[in-house]
């Protein structure tokens, strides 16, 4: 079986052709604290969830032909944060903890050091070549990863105005939400974030009667209104969608520009305590935006966040975490079904990893959210899956919990931690990349993470660099050789062979 197996996928390798194709399309879905271990304990569950032994499971992001690792180390710390992390894979920059759309001369929390630090982004590469350009986030559309593609601030907790100290504002830093409507004209935005576009103490449409749910905008503005004036005439207003329907009833056809759906007055909801009648899964989206943003005939830009993995970590929820990159694996699956593979560039990546570990000895097949067979010295069980640090530290009489009777499947089971505290802390270990479509094979060795925004933007032909691009055309489907110049590309050493051919056959032809 083995031996059989491991010929047909030599065979498949043997025979993968290399796709030089300029992108016209690049995808990008940005796993948060999607850490190797978290991929593994996720195919698991996958499998497990279609009632299969789990270990053998494919994921979609499995079946990319090409695969690297990536340095996640921030300019000034050895592990990262998800600001940090954003503005190298999305700016090509690496900066410091905390830092946003700046190099690393901007200083965490010092508006000072904004002016002149700011770097851009692929999205806004990708806008200045004309493509159509957006991002979906489980997560406020202000947090981390969102704003890596818009945003410059020193801060990454800048969320509105009212998160800002007096001196910043002072000092003519903005708030992230302000950018976010200002600072590029973003055709598609989804995820959550209400009550930072919104005047203080205005009541949030779909929770009334809850306070913390409130605009908390010092500055009175309604960013919400100010975008949709900014399109009026390009895109049918929405009015700030909140529900599922209204995400629905949107026609690609004739929306241009997709004012923010912002479903949730801070992050969307966890997966597996949605309400599917209400809150729309990363899935539906996922689809939404490509809808709207394939209309361009000269290609587009999507940022996809499966954000919430990072946050059921946090909380030491493997359950949350995991049901997370789960439906972000069913989303890209998505997103390749409506996309052709020869014209889109697809890249599945993390930003950190967490202090997660896969541990003891399960027999195959046992729940990747159950038991070792094997108890501890204490005499007392524990989970496959535990964390270094995190809320689950719990010693009661210098003894660990026994959980013999505990359901550990139970969405809400905090796992056990080696360290207390509040909240569980990052990785830093190398993060999985994985890529499909033209240029995929540029993803692969170890690289520092800052590489892949201008491994994307080659792909592309946008950004600065273009030396290589003959034609921005895209090929067609027949596969067909980008047109390069003879410069020697280190990268593209092994593809020599196919653009020599294509170039021999321009000059014949």
């Amino acid at each position: 079986f083995w031996r059989a197996q491991a010929q047909t996928t030599l065979k498949t390798s043997l025979s993968r052709k290399l796709n030089t194709n300029v992108a016209k399309n690049v995808m990008l879905f940005l796993g948060d604290g999607m850490g190797i271990t978290t991929i593994t304990a996720a195919r698991i569950l996958k499998g497990q969830l279609q009632n299969q032994l789990g270990e053998e499971t494919v994921m979609t992001m499995d079946t990319f032909p090409h695969v690297g690792l990536v340095k996640v180390y921030t300019v000034d710390f050895q592990i990262p944060d998800s600001a940090a992390t954003a503005t190298a894979y999305l700016c090509g920059v690496k900066t410091n903890l905390n830092v946003v759309g700046m190099s690393a001369a901007a200083k965490n929390g010092v508006c000072r050091t904004e002016k002149g630090n700011e770097v851009t982004s692929i999205l806004q590469w990708a806008k200045d070549a004309g493509k159509s350009v957006g991002i979906v986030t489980t997560t406020r559309v202000q947090h981390a990863t969102p704003a890596g593609a818009y945003a410059h601030s020193c801060s990454r907790k800048w969320y509105s105005d009212a998160d800002m100290p007096a001196a910043a504002k002072r000092d003519g830093c903005r708030d992230i939400a302000a950018q976010l409507i200002n600072n590029t004209d973003i055709d598609v935005i989804i995820g959550g974030g209400r009550k930072y576009m919104t005047p203080k103490g205005t009541a949030d449409p779909e929770y009334p009667a809850d306070a913390s749910a409130n605009g908390n905008r010092q500055d009175q503005r309604n960013l919400i209104e100010e975008w949709i004036s900014q399109k009026k005439g390009k895109s049918r207003s929405t009015h700030g969608c909140f529900r599922l329907r209204q995400l629905l009833i949107i026609h690609p056809s004739y929306t241009v520009f997709f004012s923010p759906a912002l479903f949730e007055p801070v992050d969307m909801r966890f997966e597996v305590e949605r309400d599917p009648l209400m809150d729309p899964s990363i899935i539906e989206t996922t689809e939404k935006a490509i809808r709207i943003l394939q209309k361009n005939p000269k290609g587009f830009f999507l940022l996809v966040e499966g954000g919430r993995i990072d946050q059921g970590h946090h909380a030491s929820r493997a359950s949350m975490a995991l049901h997370e990159a789960v439906a972000l694996d069913n989303a890209v699956a998505r997103a390749l079904e409506m996309t052709k593979e020869d014209e889109t560039l697809t890249v599945v990546t993390a930003d950190h990893s967490h202090s997660l570990s896969f541990n003891g000895y399960p027999f195959r097949g046992n729940s990747i959210l159950g038991k070792s067979p094997l108890f501890g010295l204490d005499m007392l069980p524990y989970t496959t899956l535990m964390y270094g640090n995190g809320p689950g530290h719990k010693i009661t009489n210098n003894k660990r919990p026994d959980i013999r009777n505990v359901d550990t499947k139970s969405k809400d089971y905090v796992q056990q931690a080696a360290v207390p505290l509040d909240s569980e802390t990052h990785g830093g270990e190398d993060v999985a990349v994985l890529a499909r479509g033209p240029m995929a094979h540029l993803f692969q060795g170890v690289n520092e993470q800052s590489y892949l925004a201008h491994a994307m933007a080659y792909a592309a032909c946008i950004g600065d660099n273009q030396q290589h691009c003959a034609s921005t055309t895209t090929p067609t489907n027949n596969n067909a050789a980008r047109a390069r110049s003879s410069a020697p590309i280190s990268p593209l050493i092994s593809a020599l062979p196919v653009l020599l051919g294509a170039l021999l056959s321009l000059l014949l032809y």
